[in-house]
């Protein structure tokens, strides 16, 4: 049986997800700008991009003390998403 504080807890976690799903919808919408700029399948992978992304992420990770092995993780996983997203999405003009 899971205890009553354990619950209140979980409410505000469920609360947080909901706010992460309005992140990505708006995230979602800024990729698909950007996919409409690409001209070449090629395109879509910018390495240097990502890599400057991930550095950003580690150093500010790092000065709001945040798990950085959970957070690189986190953005590895959302950009692999993206990436897939956007080879899903491409039009050619």
């Amino acid at each position: 049986m899971v205890n009553k504080n354990t619950i209140k807890i979980r409410k505000k976690l469920d609360k947080l997800d909901n706010s992460f799903l309005s992140l990505i919808k708006k995230r979602t919408l800024l990729v698909d700008q950007i996919l409409k700029n690409k001209r070449f399948k090629k395109d879509i992978i910018d390495r240097k991009r990502i890599s400057l992304i991930l550095k950003r992420i580690k150093s500010k990770s790092k000065k709001k003390k945040i798990d950085q092995k959970i957070t690189k993780r986190i953005w590895v996983s959302m950009i692999n998403a993206y990436i897939d997203y956007e080879y899903r999405n491409f039009k050619k003009k």
